[in-house]
């Protein structure tokens, strides 16, 4: 795992400026605290932080091909990398090293951009191919990695953090009405958005080329849409079970020791459980806690850590830690409001202590349909049924117009929002379940100046258009489709990514392998939610493992008690980050801030998310860069 950056002056024709690019690089060293390299060309400067976990002596980057015709910086684990190795000896190629980056630099000489295909990994990179005067950046396939890109007045900068285009000096900073917004309703930024017009993040299963001429960008994957058809479920069992060990097996792929983080849940314990059956010593692993029982997942975590004789490990995270949230600011370059990401930091910390590289659970939700709100929308839609067409057409009206059924009290409030929701069908009806706040709310919060600059942008317009172009017939398989682009990306990846390299740890999330991801979506329904219950199918393969009682325990999540800490313990900090002394922090609006305050603080609950949202725009605007700018941001169109 590592950090990479670089700096092509494309238009200008410049050489990259070496101090910069420098610069920009060092910013990534808790990316890679082992050692830096550069490449400085005709074309483009590449630059590379290393976290060390394979070929320890040669795996050194940029690196390139035998004549130096093409080099690489990369950040990622390939693993099936020997076996593309083997296959491109085979075709004549000589390698240097036994690195998985080096098997990339040939099997691009070998197919070109179709070589991202051929990878079995996360990953982003960046690839100069100096026969064709062309630069490469390319993300793997779910996005587990990142990957950011800018462009100013000579040309591109990209790396594996936003602040690399942040700090470059290169590219013009100016603030995104339309992130804003996108943040108030989605708890995140969603790609290809950041904060910032001019910087962008390059989509999951995409890849960017940049020549003198141009920029063009390429989808290289998706999923297909098609369905699994075996003969029996015991048939699904043994396929998961087979392919779950397999991936397993080839995420410890390591030279240096592999540990696991454990909260207990299903998908966590179904990693340790197959983890400790691969490997000769007991598995290190790491749980976070709170003070909280309603939170609290350790017991837990010990009854699965006991039962697999791991080498466990624990921390409990009070209220006074939280406000290490100010610290990930940095780590984060823009607001993120998720507060998981305080437990995950700990943990991450925690586990660095002793290892450098942990598999995680991360993922079996999505893939298995473990959030609740799958079932929940799974039992709207067979409502749906007796509900007459005429009749949802006549009352399906636009969210906006739902003002008072989204803004009511306790029992009214829960009922018609589940109408409201039967009425809007399965789409528009899942959008408005997962939007944070009401349009009423956002302007409140945003002010009338900037809510006219965003003039009639709906940020769910580019959720309509993920959901609809999804390449599955039954609603259901669209909304896990719609969660794998956008929020398992923006919002659990980018936690895991940021809270975990802020500690120079690699986490690896093996129930996220293509492969995994490719056979969960072409499961029948049935197998995903039955009786009630999420994660059918995986269940049924980890009781293989696990006893039946810690199957059914309830699932918990990596949640933090942030409504108690906001009105007692943290409730001067945060109102100090939220509504400062010395003014406003002009980018929302004071007024409509101190209104949501005084309603939380009276007893409103609800409001806990638009204030969480609030304090990291706050903890943000203590050290953010860039002026708002009235303009709304355009990506780079897809292209093959």
């Amino acid at each position: 795992m590592c950090g990479i950056a670089g700096i092509w002056n494309n238009k200008s024709g410049r050489p990259a400026e070496r101090e910069r690019l420098q610069a920009i690089t060092q910013a990534l060293a808790h990316r890679g605290p082992d050692g830096d390299g550069y490449y400085f060309g005709p074309g483009p400067g590449l630059g590379h932080r290393r976290l060390s976990i394979i070929d320890l002596a040669g795996g050194h980057q940029p690196m390139s091909n035998e004549d130096g015709t093409v080099w690489i910086t990369f950040n990622g684990e390939i693993y099936n990398f020997p076996e593309l190795r083997s296959e491109l000896l085979s075709r004549g190629h000589v390698f240097r090293t036994n690195s998985d980056t080096e098997a990339i630099v040939h099997l691009y000489e070998e197919y070109g951009d179709r070589c991202f295909e051929r990878l079995r990994g996360m990953f982003a990179l960046a690839i100069w191919d100096d026969r064709r005067q062309r630069l490469v950046l390319a993300r793997d396939r779910i996005g587990i990695k990142p990957l950011f890109y800018g462009f100013g007045d000579e040309g591109i900068v990209f790396g594996s953090e936003l602040k690399c285009v942040v700090n470059s000096g290169k590219v013009a900073l100016e603030i995104d009405p339309t992130a804003l917004a996108d943040l108030f309703t989605f708890f995140y930024i969603p790609s290809p958005k950041t904060i910032y017009r001019n910087a962008y993040s390059l989509e999951p299963g995409h890849y960017l080329v940049v020549t003198r001429e141009g920029i063009s960008k390429h989808q290289y994957w998706d999923l297909s849409g098609e369905k699994l058809h075996l003969p029996n479920q015991l048939a699904y069992e043994e396929r998961l079970y087979s392919l779950l060990h397999d991936t397993v097996q080839c995420h410890l792929l390591s030279d240096v020791p592999v540990g696991a983080f454990l909260s207990g849940g299903v998908d966590s314990s179904a990693v340790v459980a197959l983890m400790a059956g691969l490997v000769p010593n007991a598995v290190m692993t790491c749980s976070i806690g709170f003070p909280d029982r309603e939170y609290d997942e350790l017991p837990r975590a010990r009854t699965v850590a006991q039962a697999f004789h791991t080498d466990h490990h624990e921390q409990v995270v009070a209220s006074e830690p939280a406000k290490v949230l100010a610290e990930l600011v940095q780590y984060y370059d823009q607001p993120f409001p998720d507060h998981s990401s305080i437990p995950t930091y700990y943990v991450s910390r925690l586990a660095r202590e002793r290892v450098k590289v942990v598999l995680s659970g991360d993922g079996g939700d999505e893939n298995f349909a473990g959030y609740s709100r799958y079932r929940r929308h799974l039992f709207l839609q067979k409502l749906r049924r007796f509900v007459p067409v005429f009749l949802q057409s006549a009352l399906g009206k636009p969210m906006q117009s739902w003002e008072g059924v989204r803004n009511g009290h306790a029992l009214p409030q829960r009922l018609g929002r589940v109408l409201q929701q039967v009425l809007l069908g399965c789409r528009e009806g899942y959008l408005d379940a997962m939007t944070i706040t009401s349009r009423k709310l956002r302007a409140r919060i945003l002010g009338p100046d900037l809510e006219r600059e965003l003039g009639g942008y709906d940020p769910l317009d580019s959720f309509r258009q993920i959901y609809d172009k999804a390449p599955f017939a039954d609603p259901l398989s669209r909304i896990f489709y719609l969660d794998l682009k956008t929020y398992l990306v923006d919002d659990i990846l980018t936690k895991v990514d940021r809270a975990s390299m802020a500690n120079s740890l690699e986490v690896r999330v093996p129930l996220l392998d293509h492969k995994v991801v490719e056979f969960a979506h072409s499961l029948p329904l049935h197998l995903k939610i039955r009786n009630g219950q999420g994660k059918y199918l995986l269940r049924k393969v980890a009781a293989r493992h696990l006893p039946a009682a810690h199957l059914a325990l309830q699932k918990k999540g990596f949640r933090v008690p942030m409504a108690a800490w906001m009105r007692h313990e943290l409730r001067d900090w945060v109102r100090e980050a939220i509504l400062p002394a010395s003014g406003s922090h002009n980018l929302l609006d004071r007024a409509g801030v101190q209104q949501a305050w005084d309603q939380f603080q009276a007893g409103d609950s609800r409001l806990v998310d638009v204030l969480s949202i609030a304090l990291s725009v706050g903890l943000y605007s203590q050290r953010g860069t860039g002026s708002l700018s009235k303009q709304p941001s355009e990506a780079v169109a897809v292209q093959g």
